[in-house]
């Protein structure tokens, strides 16, 4: 694997929005800049009656390219009424 992926934060960001329909995303390159590690916040009510395995499955399909491009890659994901929730926390 080189020593960059390709993969920035904004194309991984655009990526989410389009395939997810995802109303509110949060992108952190932890790799200092290289696309190597990412950790994403994703709010879409495509979760909406899905349970956590379930939602994970979906973002990993619909980011199955760019996943495989990196070296590690977390998740959380929310219903928009479940991010509202944690907003107030």
């Amino acid at each position: 694997m080189s020593a960059n992926s390709g993969i920035t934060s904004e194309s991984l960001k655009a990526a989410i929005i389009e395939r997810l329909q995802a109303q509110h995303v949060e992108v952190e390159d932890l790799s200092a800049g290289c696309g190597q590690m990412f950790e994403v916040i994703i709010v879409s009510s495509a979760f909406e009656g899905k349970r956590l395995l379930a939602r994970h499955k979906l973002v990993n399909e619909a980011l199955k390219e760019e996943i495989s491009k990196v070296h590690a890659f977390t998740q959380k994901s929310y219903t928009p009424e479940e991010w509202e929730k944690k907003k107030q926390e």
